[in-house]
């Protein structure tokens, strides 16, 4: 391994770390900016066994769909929760623990399930089961929840096993 590649292990992400110290520091100050060398060289380095190598993606083309899908669900989501907590006292939402079991087990995808998860309001990624085989939602308002899971895994997880499996 060359040198420089032990200095910069992840070129683009010691590049965004700087960046991004910068503009949360709102300074380009000698002192701002040799902090944020400093950060961007050795947070790569100390990370690197947590960085995954050798993700591939398949199907490039489901992940336009996948990106569509959740944002659509991430506005309706927003709206309906946002009613469901203006409307509390005629319709109290049925929230719940639900327990997903999963057929995706690649763990790039399953960061991105993760991350998806959490963005589309009225749902919060609780716990992961040790082996992969399930995870646990909870969710803000799931009346049936067998159609909640079969709904939750036809939209996300299903596209994510097409393009990482």
């Amino acid at each position: 391994m060359s040198l420089l590649r032990r200095l910069l292990p992840a070129p683009l992400l010691s590049a965004a770390l700087f960046l991004a110290w910068l503009l949360l520091a709102r300074s380009v100050s000698t002192a701002q900016v040799l902090l944020g060398l400093a950060l961007a060289l050795a947070i790569p380095i100390r990370t690197t066994r947590l960085r995954q190598t050798g993700v591939s993606v398949r199907k490039p083309l489901v992940i336009i769909r996948y990106v569509i899908t959740v944002i659509r669900d991430v506005i309706a989501s927003n709206l309906e929760v946002g009613w469901g907590v203006l409307t509390w006292w005629r319709r109290q939402p049925d929230a719940k623990f639900v327990v997903i079991p999963l057929d995706l087990r690649d763990p790039a995808g399953l960061a991105v399930l993760a991350m998806v998860t959490t963005v589309v309001p009225g749902t919060v990624w609780s716990e992961l089961a040790l082996d992969k085989s399930a995870l646990m939602l909870h969710v803000w308002d799931a009346p049936d929840e067998e159609a909640f899971i079969r709904r939750y895994k036809q939209r996300y997880e299903l596209p994510l096993k097409e393009i990482f499996e």
